[in-house]
């Protein structure tokens, strides 16, 4: 949280102005750089609201925290009020969103999403995204996950009147989420008498801070649950509005014939799978004729290995982007396209068969293949030449055909611990935004640690899993990689650094030596012990991350020097230009170092890199960093 004082104290700092100087200089040492004048614009004009309405209420003493981050995750909730209930005395909660707005009307297709002038495309309405944040912080706070009776959900629109967002209350309230209007301020303040006493929330408030955070469900553990029964993640505002877009796009195309193209966009962790599966366990329980489909084998297997672990008929939900080749038009309701980023110019390769080789794009295969293709990705995830799924090529193929295409962004992240910060640190430290590498500042979200000796990366990471958390190894693709191992031999250890040497995964779908296959590395517990490497780690998270930089990639004087001789990588040829080998290394390790959820220990084997990761992570070594 930006800030937590008792609503008389907030009121006082409104009063003289120095509440809005200390939220954005928080705010700066927080997130890594300042907020948005529309930001600290919506804090002057809706904190003193709220403030005076709590203390109108006689509620002065009730703990106000403003800008409470929600754990794992880098959504922040506007308030979270934390008092004594005034009929049980015991904790309770009131989370509140604040909204400026003086009017809004919902969609015409949707009443959980609305439309307000100043926004171009549907917004989530505050009802359903403060339910949202109640239900996510039930499920991730140990203070309120055994007692969910303790929270409640408001939206205020402070500057609404009757008449500009009556439609608005259409949409289904209940204890998380209910929806409060300036024009019937009152009615507010009673609602805040009802679940707030007047005694000091300030025990309640540590009772929630000190709280323990569980760790973010794994996508692995939870996928059969998700498809097979009707529990879903929880989404979150625009998680919540691209599942809603995709959603309605179905319906649509089921009652007038109609088809269209949905793009999500976001960065590492911002949820793209989590709404793939979302999406795929809701259409699968309507009856609706959906697949997933992905460029990567590690996740279709994975994904075919979990969730169809009871349901054989589960695995076959899953595909691969060349299964689309021979597929009728439109004989798919929805194809959801995980990963989209993977997508390849072509679907044929040199085993294709003549016969299937239709000489079309593999984004117009895929496009033609259902009414309603979902296209997931992460643009700057591309690691290998001949990648080519962007938002303009998929954009370019609908025009082409003349299909309606619709575009959600993603910008909240739920990977490295919700850390907006480091996600930053590590763009910033690979050039892959401008403005060269910028120290490490630590916040409560993320650790970064930098290790000495690979000995003692390993330690540390298996130090963490003695005490019950997931850790990975990985590495740049430096070393040679034996893919064939004989029977009944161990995996041989091919990634060798000084005294240190450690196997690569197993390469391939069987299991070698109790080491299991390579799609599995990520989340079989004994995949901690072989090194894996970016096709084996892309779209999957541990608690702990350990990553080594291999001589592929180097700092020398004040910039980057990556050295493609030293990579072993057979997706570069010859052929390919230095400046793609350049970008494709650094999007390797940008990947690598975004798999931890709790944490990252860093490890060069070049000296002078290993002293530029001291320098600018703020340690000389991993004892002085725990």
């Amino acid at each position: 949280m930006l800030f937590r004082d008792s609503a008389a104290a907030v009121a006082a700092e409104c009063h003289s102005g120095a509440l809005f100087f200390r939220l954005t200089e928080q705010f700066v040492h927080v997130h890594g750089h300042k907020p948005g004048s529309s930001e600290v614009r919506s804090w002057e004009r809706s904190i003193p609201v709220l403030a005076s309405a709590l203390n109108d209420a006689g509620l002065g003493q009730v703990e106000m925290l403003l800008e409470y981050g929600l754990p794992l995750n880098s959504k922040r909730a506007d308030a979270v009020l934390a008092g004594v209930h005034p009929k049980t005395g015991l904790p309770s909660y009131v989370i509140v969103e604040l909204k400026q707005w003086g009017s809004a009307e919902p969609d015409d297709d949707d009443p959980a999403l609305c439309r307000i002038d100043s926004y171009a495309r549907a917004v989530l309405n505050p009802v359903d995204q403060v339910r949202g944040y109640c239900e996510y912080l039930i499920s991730f706070n140990g203070a309120l996950a055994e007692h969910p009776e303790r929270v409640n959900g408001a939206a205020y629109l402070h500057n609404a009147t009757e008449f500009g967002v009556s439609g608005l209350f259409e949409a289904e309230q209940d204890q998380y989420g209910q929806l409060f209007i300036g024009a019937r301020r009152g009615e507010f303040i009673d609602y805040l008498r009802t679940k707030l006493g007047p005694e000091s929330g300030s025990s309640a408030a540590d009772e929630l801070v000190n709280g323990k955070i569980g760790p973010s469900k794994q996508l692995m553990a939870v996928a059969a649950q998700e498809i097979r029964e009707r529990e879903q993640f929880v989404l979150l505002d625009e998680q919540q509005i691209a599942y809603r877009t995709v959603l309605n796009a179905v319906r649509r195309a089921k009652q007038s014939d109609h088809k269209e193209v949905v793009i999500v966009s976001g960065g590492p962790g911002t949820g793209k799978s989590v709404i793939a599966l979302s999406l795929l366990g809701e259409l699968y329980r309507q009856g609706t004729t959906a697949l997933h489909a992905t460029g990567s084998s590690s996740f279709t297997t994975t994904m075919r290995k979990v969730a169809g672990a009871r349901k054989r008929e589960v695995k076959d939900l899953f595909k691969y982007f060349n299964s689309f080749m021979t597929a009728e038009r439109n004989s798919l309701d929805v194809l959801i396209c995980d990963e989209a980023h993977r997508i390849r110019e072509t679907s044929a390769n040199r085993y294709t068969p003549a016969s299937n080789r239709t000489g079309k794009a593999q984004i117009e295969e895929l496009i033609d293949a259902a009414r309603v293709p979902v296209f997931l990705l992460d643009e700057h995830q591309v690691v290998r030449p001949g990648e080519m799924g962007t938002v303009a090529e998929i954009k370019a193929a609908a025009a082409a055909k003349g299909l309606q295409c619709r575009v959600v962004p993603l910008d909240s992240q739920f990977r490295c611990g919700g850390s907006d910060a480091y996600l930053r640190w590590v763009v910033r430290l690979l050039g892959l935004e401008p403005g060269g590498p910028v120290a490490w500042e630590p916040d409560d979200k993320m650790h970064l640690m930098v290790a000495d000796s690979p000995q003692d990366l390993e330690a540390f990471l298996d130090d963490r899993r003695a005490q019950g958390y997931s850790a990975r190894m990985s590495a740049g693709y430096c070393w040679k990689w034996t893919k064939k191992v004989p029977p009944g031999q161990a995996l041989p250890a091919d990634v060798v650094i000084g005294e240190w040497e450690r196997p690569w995964n197993v390469f391939g779908d069987r299991s070698v030596g109790g080491a299991p296959p390579s799609a599995l590395w990520a989340t079989d517990p004994a995949g901690f012990g072989q090194v894996g490497c970016v096709y084996t780690a892309q779209g999957f998270e541990y608690d702990w991350s350990g990553v080594i930089i291999g001589p592929d990639l180097l700092w020398r004087g004040d910039r980057w020097v990556t050295d493609r001789t030293a990579s072993n990588d057979p997706v570069f040829k010859k052929s390919t230009p230095d400046a793609d080998v350049d970008r494709l290394i650094r999007n390797t390790y940008k990947v690598l170092l975004t798999r931890g959820m709790i944490g990252t220990l860093v490890y060069s084997t070049d000296a002078e890199t290993r002293q530029k990761l001291r320098a600018l992570a703020g340690t000389t070594s991993i004892v002085a960093a725990v």
